[in-house]
């Protein structure tokens, strides 16, 4: 690919926020088969099963079956899913991303009251509430995000809810706005590092995401968890992964994952390299020697793989108990008292 084409995916409208920066060029890894530790064997267990039926028939997008996770038996069949809001359409054009870009039809604000009733029939333990960008709102659809906390509270108390936002370019009574709606976990992924960031995440800042983070750690009350999410093998090197990791633990970020670029299609990023077992398992010990309460670093780890056993660790680990979401789904879980027991 020549070095002046732009790394932005054929078809898609592009933004004066995106700067046309020269995509890498292809390597060995981009065209080759992918290794043996990135194969998954489906297994069909009983709950994926009913969820997968409940699915068919809710107005939503899972990113779970959209962007073909390879976890989604394992995280289903442990009641956990992830939700896409905002649309199909993405204001921002990450070279990386799955998700469409383009600009988006309509506001559904109906639909945190839908996703909401999905969790309550999913009977979920821990859904994670992802979206697109919307630059065309004014609060980049932050109210989306706090709507869809509260109401899945109200229908289901016993479900933890973590959140997956933009960077609402910075506007920080948005970002107030969901951590005032209190979700059990606020994520917003670096992703890359800092030479990388432009080419990597055009529209956003490297500076904005690490700001966004630390004034979430700093409005969330304790029990309250931040997170981030890096990808390896888009060309970063191993000592700037390792300087992003001490970024976000200065800005008290404490759950991470750390995660293999797969690339979805010859026209977007691409991949530069498949990172072996034994460099996932090095950052992982790394990242918890910097402090950080709980890691999941692996090829096939997605930002909200083991979401909820992550928080529920990471409670446990600080606090000396579990958070109140689990307790409420552990309490509903035991069995009722007959006249004769109680």
């Amino acid at each position: 690919m020549p070095d002046s084409e732009p790394i932005i995916p054929p078809g898609v409208r592009t933004l004066s926020v995106l700067p046309r920066t020269p995509a890498p060029p292809p390597t060995e890894a981009t065209f080759a088969r992918k290794p043996s530790w990135l194969k998954v064997r489906a297994s069909y267990g009983p709950n994926y099963r009913e969820l997968k039926g409940l699915m068919r028939g809710a107005e939503l997008h899972t990113v779970c079956e959209e962007a073909g996770c390879p976890n989604i038996f394992e995280c289903w069949e442990a009641r956990e899913a992830t939700f896409l809001i905002g649309g199909e359409h993405c204001t921002r054009a990450c070279p990386f991303c799955q998700i469409a870009s383009g600009k988006p039809e309509g506001y559904d604000t109906d639909e945190p009251r839908r996703v909401a009733h999905a969790v309550a029939r999913m009977g979920l333990n821990f859904a994670v509430i992802t979206g697109v960008a919307r630059d065309d709102l004014d609060d980049g659809g932050a109210w989306l995000f706090a709507e869809s906390v509260r109401q899945v509270r109200e229908l289901l108390p016993t479900c933890g809810v973590e959140v997956l936002i933009p960077d609402f370019h910075g506007k920080a009574e948005a970002l107030r706005q969901v951590t005032d709606a209190l979700p059990d976990v606020l994520g917003h992924n670096l992703e890359t590092v800092p030479r990388l960031y432009k080419r990597i995440r055009p529209g956003f800042t490297y500076a904005g995401s690490l700001e966004l983070l630390a004034r979430a750690r700093a409005w969330l009350p304790a029990g309250h968890a931040t997170k981030s999410n890096l990808i390896l093998g888009m060309g970063e090197e191993r000592a700037e992964v390792e300087e992003t990791m001490r970024h976000l633990r200065e800005v008290g970020v404490e759950l991470l994952t750390i995660t293999q670029y797969l690339q979805p299609s010859r026209q977007h990023l691409n991949l530069q390299r498949f990172v072996e077992p034994r460099e996932f398992e090095e950052l992982g010990q790394l990242a918890l020697s910097l402090g950080f309460t709980h890691v999941e670093s692996g090829a096939l780890v997605r930002s909200s793989y083991h979401a909820g056993q992550m928080h529920r660790a990471a409670h446990l680990k600080q606090h000396g108990t579990l958070p109140r979401w689990a307790l409420a789904a552990d309490a509903s879980a035991l069995p009722t008292p007959t006249a004769a027991e109680a």
